[in-house]
């Protein structure tokens, strides 16, 4: 069966090697409550639909419009036989409690580095989850690499670390397009005061921090705000 928790997903969990994120749009606060709500309604009321899938999270945007989901699958072949014969029934119903969602993507990531400011057993309960959507011009699976790891050596070198940042996982995605690092910090506060001090983002004005935003190639960057809504995950 389904059951729901309170508990932030493991996002550097081994046996997930097929992450999943997606957008939708909503609209307004009162239809993200409602979709959140019809979402859950849908997935206690029916069984886990795989073993393979692990988890599954849903964001409020702090834009008041979006969600976010987070689903992490065991491959993606258990998603595909997931979608070809239980996925639609859940859309459906969900559509019928909250008409005109827009679902705006769907993307395939593996995770390829993260890195933790806090020791996970101390139980720290993120405030905030910021998603941080790298886009390239052209796919370059060696490149996605590459500016991962520069960004990890500006970190490490970093001389005045912003507090409040829990965790930074990037992912990779499959098409070779994109990087997705979801943040954790201890509130929303947190990161804005963090992008409110000197530098461009929440890193110093140090070269290192100057060669990861200005990388050959890179098209956009977007930072999203977030809050963890729902979880569900098997009983």
């Amino acid at each position: 069966m389904t059951r729901r928790t309170d508990t932030h997903p493991d996002l550097a969990r081994p046996d997930v090697l097929a992450p999943f994120f997606s957008t939708w749009r909503v609209g307004a606060p009162e239809r993200q409550r409602q979709t959140v709500d019809a979402i859950a309604r849908t997935w206690e009321s029916r069984p886990w639909p795989a073993e393979a899938l692990r988890g599954y999270h849903v964001y409020t945007g702090h834009d008041g419009s979006t969600l976010l989901h987070y689903s992490q699958w065991a491959s993606e072949q258990a998603y595909e036989a997931f979608a070809k014969t239980l996925r639609q029934e859940r859309v459906d119903e969900i559509d019928t409690a909250v008409p005109g969602i827009e679902r705006l993507d769907l993307g395939r990531y593996r995770r390829y580095r993260s890195t933790r400011r806090v020791d996970p057993a101390a139980a720290v309960v993120p405030g905030c989850i910021v998603i941080v959507d790298i886009e390239f011009e052209g796919p370059d699976p060696d490149r996605q690499r590459a500016w991962v790891d520069a960004v990890f050596e500006a970190l490490e070198s970093e001389p005045d670390p912003r507090p409040g940042g829990l965790s930074a996982h990037f992912h990779l995605s499959t098409d070779g397009t994109r990087v997705l690092n979801y943040a954790e910090w201890e509130s929303a506060r947190a990161h804005l005061d963090a992008l409110a001090a000197p530098g461009d983002g929440v890193g110093s004005t140090s070269s290192q921090w100057e060669r990861v935003q200005t990388w050959q190639g890179l098209k956009s960057s977007t930072v999203s705000r977030y809050d963890h809504a729902l979880g569900l995950v098997p009983r």
